[in-house]
């Protein structure tokens, strides 16, 4: 394999990496930091957000989610109801 195969699948591979784990976070064209430790990397996730009725009924799965950040430093999470965007630096 060339040198210029290895360089590209190289950075394939780092790239790839980079976009699975943790990164970097916009909401509303704002980038997010954390508020406790001022970090800018964050692992995204989901949290369900269960009503009283909803869950009553047994019908939590039809209850809205919220977007979840935790601080890839110190682990604090942020709430988002809204959506957010990931973007690459």
């Amino acid at each position: 394999m060339s040198n210029e195969a290895k360089r590209f699948f190289n950075i394939f591979a780092k790239k790839v990496k980079e976009s699975i784990g943790a990164g970097y976070y916009q909401a509303y064209g704002i980038n997010v930091t954390c508020t406790h430790c001022h970090y800018d990397k964050f692992e995204h996730g989901y949290a369900q957000l269960n009503t009283a009725l909803l869950s009553f009924l047994n019908l939590d799965f039809a209850n809205r989610s919220a977007n979840i950040l935790t601080c890839h430093r110190c682990g604090y999470v942020l709430w988002f109801n809204k959506d957010i965007k990931r973007v690459y630096k």
